[in-house]
């Protein structure tokens, strides 16, 4: 009687393999409710995706061509909202200017304006913006070429 006992309290590989299933399992089902519940609320930047793609090479001239300005637009965070200074240069009669104020977690939050310049600043109120992340799509139009800068933000 006393051998019959160890053989069933005995724990064997097939017992080792069960285990390992079933963790493995909750493990996978572990990190399924994880990354649900933390990417509870990510969103396309843009609902035109196809179009803008068709059009991407035109964003990739227009950042090129704003990254061999020997002076570029600047952005600060200030409380009455966020500062574009743009150098003296860059506005002028034909110059059309507009941003995308684009919230990384929420479509709804997004700001999006055209724009004329005066004094080369234009501000952003604090009160088109909410604590978080953003990206700021800073877009102009200069002598018939297009320009764009792109920025990120976080406001607090």
């Amino acid at each position: 009687k006393n051998t019959m006992n160890n053989e069933k309290s005995k724990f064997t590989w097939g017992h080792g393999i069960i285990v390992a299933i079933i963790s493995f399992m909750a493990f996978i089902v572990g990190l399924v409710v994880y990354f649900t519940s933390t990417m509870k609320n990510s969103e396309l930047i843009t609902d035109n995706y196809y179009q803008e793609e068709l059009m991407f090479q035109s964003v990739i001239d227009a950042k090129n061509r704003a990254e061999k300005l020997t002076q570029k637009p600047e952005v600060k965070i200030h409380t009455e909202g966020l500062i574009i200074h743009f150098p003296k240069d860059i506005n002028n009669q034909n110059a059309i200017f507009k941003f995308f104020l684009f919230r990384t977690d929420d479509k709804n939050l997004d700001v999006k304006r055209d724009f004329k310049l005066n004094d080369d600043t234009y501000i952003i109120s604090s009160k088109d913006l909410i604590k978080g992340g953003y990206t700021l799509k800073l877009m102009w139009k200069k002598d018939y070429q297009d320009y764009q800068i792109d920025y990120d933000i976080v406001w607090k």
